[in-house]
C-alpha cells in the first residue's frame, strides 16, 4: 500500500477507470455476440439495429482510449461487409443537416470605406 498521499489518489483514480474501462470493453464485446447472432438469425432489421450498436460501442471505445482508431476502423469494415453480405441494406451515416436561417427582409448593405494610400517617404541622401 502507498504512503505519500498522491501516490494513494493514483490508486483511486486507477481503480475508478479500471471499472469504466472493463465497463466499457464489456458493452463492446456484448454488441458483437448480439450482432454475430442476429447474422446467424438472418433478420435484416436486427442485423442493422445491432450493427448500428456495434459501431457506437466502437466509437465510444475509441474515445476513452480503451482500443486504438485504427482496429476501430478495421472492426467497423469487417462488420459492415458482415451485414452487407447477409443481406441487410447499407447504412450510411449522412450528417445532419444544419437549420437553414430564414433570409431578412431588410438588406443591410455594408460598404467599406476605401482604403487611403500612405504616402511614400523618402529619406534625405547625404
Amino acid at each position: 500500500m502507498p504512503i505519500i498521499k498522491s501516490a494513494k489518489k493514483r490508486v483511486k483514480i486507477a481503480a475508478k477507470a479500471n471499472v469504466r474501462n472493463v465497463r466499457t470493453k464489456r458493452t463492446l464485446r456484448d454488441a458483437l455476440k448480439a450482432f454475430s447472432k442476429a447474422v446467424e438469425a438472418g433478420k435484416p432489421s436486427d442485423i442493422q439495429k445491432t450493427q448500428r450498436d456495434v459501431v457506437s460501442a466502437l466509437d465510444i471505445a475509441v474515445k476513452k482510449d480503451i482500443i486504438h482508431k485504427n482496429k476501430a476502423a478495421r472492426q467497423k469494415a469487417a462488420v459492415s461487409l458482415t451485414a452487407k453480405t447477409a443481406g441487410a441494406k447499407v447504412v450510411k451515416n449522412v450528417p445532419k443537416s444544419k437549420p437553414v436561417a430564414k433570409p431578412t427582409t431588410k438588406k443591410t448593405a455594408t460598404t467599406k470605406k476605401p482604403v487611403a494610400k500612405k504616402a511614400s517617404i523618402k529619406k534625405p541622401t547625404k
